[in-house]
């Protein structure tokens, strides 16, 4: 089974969508913040748009994805990015994501080799999660000034770290563990194409054609 969490009207292909409104498309009404109503370990794949800045509670939606999926399913998740005013100011977003975030959703984090770093977090990290999330992949999606041939990608990941408004959203690929899991396996995992948004596919456009443009 295939998740797509707080879908709207455009539910990823494929995919059973939940949305808390009975929109065109929607497969199960349901709110994320009450549960979800299926079993444990019965998806092998979450998508979560846009729709976790919405839940009350992060790490009790997050704990209800990691008791509904299966070991070594997949969670895709594209969220607003932490450190950008246009999010800061929208009072519906309450919560916010960076590079930092996946080290929060786990107490074994695993650096893929691909990709940005997910940096260390600080000593108010709190307690371990009630679940386990490792990190496959992320990316940022940069604001207009930012996408531009005159950046090398060296240099955004230093100018994101220094300022604000650089970054407009992010995107985690993240692997479910229920069970013991080899480092090595997790390499290989890590450097496997996996299933997008619908929508990532025209950022990517949109990015592409500013970048021939600038």
């Amino acid at each position: 089974m295939k998740l797509d969490l707080g879908c709207g009207e455009r539910k990823q292909p494929g995919f059973l969508g939940l949305d808390i409104s009975p929109l065109a498309g929607v497969d199960v009404v349901v709110d994320m913040n009450e549960g979800l109503p299926f079993p444990d370990d019965s998806a092998e794949y979450v998508i979560a748009s846009r729709s976790l800045p919405f839940v009350r509670d992060l790490f009790a939606v997050l704990s209800e994805i990691h008791r509904v999926c299966m070991h070594k399913a997949v969670v895709c998740i594209l969220a607003p990015y932490a450190h950008s005013y246009h999010h800061n100011s929208n009072p519906h977003l309450l919560h916010r994501f960076d590079e930092h975030t996946p080290r929060y959703w786990t107490s074994a984090f695993f650096q893929p080799q691909l990709g940005p770093v997910s940096p260390e977090v600080s000593h108010y990290a709190g307690p371990k999660p009630p679940f386990d999330f490792r990190l496959l992949r992320m990316e940022h999606f940069y604001l207009p000034p930012y996408r531009s041939p005159i950046f090398e990608q060296e240099e955004l990941e230093i100018l994101q770290q220094l300022q604000l408004n650089v970054v407009d959203e992010i995107m985690y690929h993240l692997l479910v563990v229920k069970e013991d899991i080899e480092t090595e396996e997790l390499d290989r995992l890590s450097r496997m194409a996996y299933e997008e948004p619908a929508c990532v596919q025209e950022l990517r456009l949109r990015d592409q054609g500013d970048m021939e443009e600038g």
